[in-house]
């Protein structure tokens, strides 16, 4: 009696939550969602130490490592991987928790193919990428487990197709059919793993992955800083600080050429950084501060006149673009995080040196 009367109340709690949900209007529905948006995405995220752009056969996911030494994908790149949407739909619930399965894992005929380690690292993880841009993320490992439940699950239907009844055949057949897309791009994405996973362990066996990328870094420094200074003009526009302390609050004076110092944190974050990795450290590095903090010369004076001065000249129009677009400096910022924080930070065009 006391069990039919706890699921009476949970149909009559079920029925009055369903009636308060109809009696709300289009707008009132939008302010709980955005409050719950809000309440997700408020909370102190973690933010990546390193992200970037990872090959794995035909598909590119977005890779991130947190603080913590976690290992993670986007969320919509694993979707894309594996031949599902990039974002789930309406309902379907892209933020599970650790009891629950992501929508793409949620089919009857697919959970006797997953396991338990499975169902323990399926819980979307909110972060920021390295730029603040917010993302959503899963496990890293997540990704060669689901390949293996969709491929289990294929040979089960290809046992079922050469051993099963006629009526078996014909239900396997039909599930085959269905899942092909995906079970393509599993199969796909598994050998890129076993591929990329034995070059890796050799590299790293050998230590010929550091000398890479100490060789890449040369040469993206070598086409971009130059062995002597360029002569001195005028390369930031009194157009980009007029910008700049509008977003600031500041007042600007016509030609002004002496500015705070927050500017120079400004230029570096928003101009120089977004060079290629290496480049504003070598730069750093040739042209030292001296005992008043001042250098001998401007960083962009060491950049080369073929890939290092057009590069930052593209930047500058990137970001004037972005500030005369933003009415707020917060603004610019998503703005700039949108169009740069996202991407690993390669040249706009890809210079000849580094094209062999």
């Amino acid at each position: 009696m006391a069990n039919n009367s706890e699921s009476l109340v949970k149909v009559r709690a079920s029925k009055g939550g369903d009636a308060r949900a109809a009696s709300l209007s289009t707008e009132q529905r939008k302010s709980i969602a955005k409050r719950a948006a809000e309440s997700r995405w408020g909370a102190d995220l973690p933010r990546a130490s390193h992200d970037g752009a990872l090959q794995i056969g035909d598909a590119l996911l977005v890779a991130a490592v947190l603080p913590n030494g976690k290992r993670l994908l986007s969320q919509g790149t694993v979707l894309q991987a594996i031949g599902r949407s990039r974002t789930p739909k309406a309902g379907t619930g892209g933020f599970t928790t650790v009891d629950d399965l992501p929508f793409f894992l949620q089919a009857e005929v697919l959970k006797p193919f997953i396991s338990e380690e499975l169902m323990q690292s399926t819980t979307p993880i909110l972060f920021r990428l390295k730029h603040g841009v917010r993302s959503v993320g899963y496990d890293a490992m997540l990704l060669p487990m689901i390949c293996e439940v969709y491929l289990n699950f294929r040979d089960f239907l290809n046992e079922q197709i050469a051993s099963g009844e006629p009526g078996e055949k014909k239900t396997a057949a039909g599930y085959l059919k269905r899942y092909k897309h995906i079970i393509s791009a599993c199969d796909r994405l598994t050998r890129g793993l076993a591929r990329r996973g034995i070059i890796a362990l050799v590299d790293d066996a050998t230590g010929y992955h550091d000398d890479l990328m100490r060789q890449e870094i040369d040469r993206i420094i070598k086409a971009y800083v130059s062995p002597s200074l360029a002569p001195w003009v005028r390369k930031f526009p009194h157009e980009f600080f007029r910008e700049a302390y509008r977003l600031l609050g500041w007042e600007y004076k016509t030609g002004q050429t002496k500015h705070s110092p927050y500017m120079g944190k400004f230029i570096t974050k928003y101009v120089f950084d977004a060079l290629p990795p290496g480049v504003l450290d070598e730069l750093k590095a040739r042209l030292p501060k001296n005992e008043h903090g001042n250098r001998r010369a401007k960083l962009w004076q060491l950049l080369t006149v073929d890939t290092g001065i057009p590069h930052l000249d593209r930047q500058l129009t990137a970001d004037l673009t972005l500030m005369q677009i933003s009415d707020t400096k917060p603004q610019f910022e998503e703005n700039w995080d949108k169009l740069f924080g996202k991407q690993p930070r390669l040249p706009l065009i890809m210079p000849k040196e580094l094209e062999a």
